[in-house]
């Protein structure tokens, strides 16, 4: 994961080997009712911060360490307000983790598990330095779009001790008026009536507005992969081949693309390197056209197609167009 580009703290995700090892995660119900309250405050007001882009609180409250990295987070906060606005910010879950005990920046795989045992919860986190970390996840509850927020604090025990923010993420979690609820159906309603790869897509868009983080696996996420994996003919491997009747094209990759907060793919494909502005997108209309009239089932169950040319290893976006403007 990029989550550098999600406004995360880099020094959690660091270049090198590593190795997977498990330590202990405490769910928010398990939690000392002091530990609870001290993360439930901070969380609510970070997260009461993001809703009202309180930048001052959420610089003040930064982890020393990526001081640097303050502007990656402004402009998460920025690019989610449409998300949160209406909405009231509100903690959903908090998992306390605990690699203290470790003595090098490794892989970690928490464990969250419920009293019981019954339900357990999988935070992975990428070369991980030994310390005392929080992942809370809120919403703004009554947003129109839904907005939810991942939040990773940090314990610094240097200076005054107390949690830090080290991470944010806001993500839409309603579009076009649904939630991820609604598309996890509509993907098994598409998989059972022979349109496999709406199912497919519909299912990565049901994962995307569930969680606001992608490092999280729950029984349930590990429901919705399993349905998505059954399906057949689905677009699992890539480069494919589809031709517009001329001549014939090769798409490199087709994923979720909600840059527009829509319901759109992003298709990578090989460009012949044009240099024209005009006759680039004439090549993206005939790759996004050929593409169509492979997989028509996408027209009805997507709002439109972002064009990538890849070219000598370079991908540079082209243009988003309307399935109805997509011949």
């Amino acid at each position: 994961m990029l989550l550098w580009e999600k406004g995360w703290i880099a020094a959690l995700f660091l270049a090198g080997p590593v190795t997977v090892f498990a330590a202990s995660c405490t769910t928010q119900a398990e939690l000392q009712p002091q530990d609870r309250s001290a993360l439930a405050a901070i969380g609510q007001r970070l997260a009461t911060s993001v809703l009202t882009e309180d930048f001052a609180t959420l610089q003040a409250q930064l982890l020393p360490a990526i001081a640097s990295q303050w502007d990656g987070i402004r402009n998460e906060v920025e690019a989610g307000a449409p998300l949160v606005k209406g909405g009231q910010a509100q903690l959903e879950d908090i998992y306390l983790l605990d690699d203290s005990t470790q003595t090098e920046t490794t892989d970690m795989q928490f464990f969250c598990s419920n009293a019981s045992g019954s339900l357990t919860v999988t935070v992975s986190m990428h070369a991980l330095p030994p310390g005392k970390y929080a992942v809370l996840i809120g919403d703004a509850a009554g947003a129109a779009m839904g907005g939810e927020i991942g939040m990773i604090l940090v314990w610094d025990p240097t200076g005054t001790p107390g949690w830090k923010l080290g991470g944010l993420s806001v993500r839409q979690g309603i579009l076009d008026g649904h939630d991820g609820v609604w598309y996890w159906t509509k993907a098994r309603s598409l998989a059972s009536t022979g349109a496999p790869w709406s199912a497919w897509y519909s299912y990565d868009l049901a994962r995307y507005l569930l969680l606001p983080v992608d490092f999280i696996s729950s029984p349930n996420m590990e429901k919705l992969l399993h349905e998505q994996s059954q399906i057949k003919e689905a677009p699992s491997e890539f480069p494919v081949s589809v031709s517009d009747g001329t001549r014939t094209w090769k798409i490199e990759g087709v994923r979720l693309d909600t840059t527009l907060r829509q319901a759109d793919l992003g298709v990578t494909y090989q460009s012949l390197g044009i240099s024209d502005p005009a006759a680039t997108r004439t090549e993206a209309i005939a790759v996004l056209g050929a593409l169509m009239k492979a997989h028509p089932e996408l027209r009805v169950n997507f709002h439109g197609l972002w064009a990538y040319a890849e070219k000598d290893g370079k991908v540079t976006p082209v243009m988003e167009l309307p399935m109805a403007q997509i011949p």
